[in-house]
C-alpha cells in the first residue's frame, strides 16, 4: 500500500472524529440550554468525548506511522530483490553541506 494512501486514510479518520466531536458538542449545548440542571453531566460527557477523541487521534497517528514504516521496509526489500541498493529512510540530497566546520 502506498504511504500516501495510508496517510489520507488516517487524515480521513481524524476528520471524521473531529466532525463527530463538533456535532456532539452542538447536541450537548442544545441539551444544556433546555435543561440547565444537566449542564455538569453534559460538560462531563463532552470532556470525556474530547479525551476519547485525543486518544483515538494518537492511535490513528501511531498506526499510520507504523504502516508507513512497514511500507518502507517492503519497498526496500523489493529493491534488494531487484539487485538495487535501497536508500536509507532519511536520505536527503543536500547540494551544499558546507556549514562552517570540518568533519
Amino acid at each position: 500500500m502506498h504511504p500516501l494512501t495510508v496517510a489520507s486514510a488516517a487524515a480521513g479518520r481524524l476528520a471524521h472524529y473531529a466532525v463527530s466531536g463538533v456535532v456532539g458538542g452542538l447536541i450537548i449545548r442544545g441539551v444544556t440550554k433546555r435543561t440547565p440542571d444537566g449542564q455538569p453531566a453534559a460538560r462531563k460527557a463532552l470532556v470525556g468525548g474530547i479525551a476519547r477523541g485525543i486518544v483515538v487521534g494518537r492511535w490513528v497517528a501511531s498506526a499510520a506511522e507504523e504502516a508507513r514504516l512497514n511500507a518502507g521496509d517492503m519497498i526496500a526489500e523489493a529493491r534488494t530483490t531487484l539487485g538495487e541498493e535501497a536508500p536509507p529512510p532519511s536520505a536527503v540530497s543536500v547540494a551544499d553541506d558546507d556549514h562552517g566546520h570540518e568533519h
